[in-house]
This record gives structure tokens, C-alpha cells and sequence, in this order.
């Protein structure tokens, strides 16, 4: 899934074509100052996320963490601008949101690939419908398009399923897939939900690899919610644990595991000591404890 993009002159510039930032050149790509979400009103209204602030860096890596109904959800949609704030303001490329589009990547904990179109035309399908790409789709969907989709699909593995149609795949080869197409349009941020939670451990992990893979050469801010808490810690470069609803940050633990990372890494003394602190801050954040923000 995508959104448009349309990056201020101002900070565009602090960015290479990569998207990697310049030496002294960090800026917050996402920003919530005060942000609160309640659903319902009066008496009935729940309250989903209590008052945050927190700001993410372009090209930061971050994960979500906290117990089910926490809020993490509900941040991605606020980013994304599918929710709005009850209190508050989200900022991204540091435009109130709604006030700017900006090129967005989606993938879901399901693939969500249209069934009657082959993976190719599934990756390539906002080429066709996102700004700037979709005014020169019909000159460039059989050659420059095609050819950026088959560069991502054989980066992954499936060049060589390219004409199957999702159907005919395995959900890890659907979720591969998926990548691809969230990635396709170079966007600036890669909103990631659960995207690897239907599928076997085997099969998570060579994920791992192939989303590090990825973010590594292209470098997206990205912001992933998961339950799998060695997931979060092979993935990401900051880790946010999110306290019971209304869910708040607790704790913003930088990741500094050299990469590429690898399986090795996770067997690391250092690499288990931090799954278990996580895992004792989201015990704590169930039972009503946790840190102070």
C-alpha cells in the first residue's frame, strides 16, 4: 500500500538521492507534539493513545513494542494520515499532516496482492497510481518501470515468479512480494504492521535479512510494529516500548548491534540481555507497572 510524497525544497535538500543523510545533517522526519487519540465521546469515549511526544529521525529504523492494543496501530495511521488527533499535532517532513502528501510504503501483517494481477504488475502498481510516477505511466510501464520492478524482484529472490500470480506463491514468497511493491516508488517513510506475524519462524527470519538487506541500500525511515520482540531488536536501530492503553512511551532504547546483523547475532549475550528487558518492560506495562515517560 502507498501514500504520495511531496518532500519541502527546504529539507529535501539535507538528503542525498539515496536518501542517506549528510554528515550534521539529521533532522526529525516525524514529530508528535502532545498527540492524544480517544474514540467515542462523553462517557464512552476510550481513550487509545495518552498524550506523546516523540520525534523520528530520517533514515532511523524504529520498532514498536508493547502489549496488544497498546496504540502502536494507531500511530502508524496517524502518520499516515488515516486518523486524525484528538489533541495535539503530527508532523511529517515537517509539515502538519494533512497539510502535505508524502510517499508512503505500506505492508501489512496479510500481503493484501491483488489476486488477478500477476506479482510483477502487483509491484508495480503504484508506479501507476502515485505522483510523479503515474503521468509517465504509459511510456515507461513495459520498459523503465518494468525494469526497476524486475531489479527489486530478483533482489528478493522471485524475478523468476514475476508472471505467477499470487495465488501460486507461498505467503512468505506473497510477503516478499509485498516488500516490493512498498518499496517500488522510493518512498520516504515505510510504515511496516505486523508484516511478518502470519508466517513460520523459518521464514520470519530470512525476512529479517531481506528487509535489513533493503533498508540498508535505500535507506527509508522506518517505523514497524511488532510483537516479536528479537524481530524488533535485529531490525531496528531504536526500540519504543509502549505502555498498556491508552498506550504512552515508556522507554526509547537505542539498538548499536553492528550490521549486517545475522542470526548469529541474536544468540549474543548482549542481544539476549535486551529481549529481556523488553520482555520485563511489556510484563510490567500489562500489569498497569513500567517505566515513568
Amino acid at each position: 500500500m502507498f501514500l504520495q510524497n511531496a518532500i519541502p525544497a527546504e529539507t529535501a535538500e539535507l538528503t542525498t538521492a539515496a536518501g542517506l543523510q549528510r554528515p550534521g545533517a539529521a533532522w526529525p522526519i516525524i514529530e508528535f507534539e502532545r498527540v492524544a487519540v480517544s474514540y467515542g465521546r462523553d462517557a464512552a469515549a476510550t481513550q487509545a493513545l495518552a498524550e506523546s511526544s516523540f520525534r523520528i529521525d530520517v533514515g532511523d529504523f524504529i520498532a514498536l513494542v508493547g502489549p496488544s492494543g497498546c496504540g502502536k496501530s494507531t500511530i502508524l495511521k496517524l502518520v499516515a494520515g488515516l486518523l486524525k488527533a484528538s489533541s495535539g499535532h503530527v508532523f511529517v517532513a515537517r509539515r502538519e499532516v494533512g497539510a502535505e502528501d508524502v510517499r508512503i510504503g505500506m505492508a501489512f501483517q496479510n500481503p493484501t496482492l491483488l489476486p488477478w494481477l500477476s506479482i510483477r504488475k502487483n509491484v508495480m502498481l503504484p508506479l501507476k497510481i502515485a505522483h510523479p510516477f503515474r503521468k509517465d505511466w504509459r511510456h515507461k510501464r513495459k520498459g523503465e518501470y518494468r525494469d526497476r520492478a524486475d531489479a527489486l524482484l530478483a533482489k528478493v529472490g522471485l524475478l523468476d515468479f514475476a508472471d505467477k500470480f499470487p495465488w501460486q506463491l507461498s505467503g512468505g514468497m506473497q510477503q516478499r512480494a509485498s516488500l516490493c511493491r512498498a518499496l517500488i516508488h522510493d518512498p520516504t517513510l515505510l510504515l511496516l504492521d505486523e508484516p511478518f506475524g502470519a508466517l513460520d519462524q523459518f521464514t520470519r527470519e530470512e525476512l529479517w535479512a531481506t528487509l535489513q538487506t533493503l533498508w540498508m541500500e535505500r535507506r527509508p525511515t522506518v517505523l514497524l510494529v511488532t510483537h516479536d520482540l528479537r524481530e524488533s531488536a535485529f531490525l531496528a536501530n531504536r526500540i519504543m516500548v509502549m505502555s498498556a492503553r491508552p498506550g504512552r512511551i515508556l522507554v526509547d532504547e537505542r539498538v548499536d548491534f553492528p550490521r549486517p546483523r545475522t542470526l548469529e547475532t541474536t544468540v549474543q549475550p548482549e542481544f539476549n540481555t535486551l529481549t529481556h528487558t523488553l520482555r520485563g518492560l511489556i510484563v510490567a506495562a500489562r500489569s498497569g507497572g513500567g517505566a515513568q515517560p
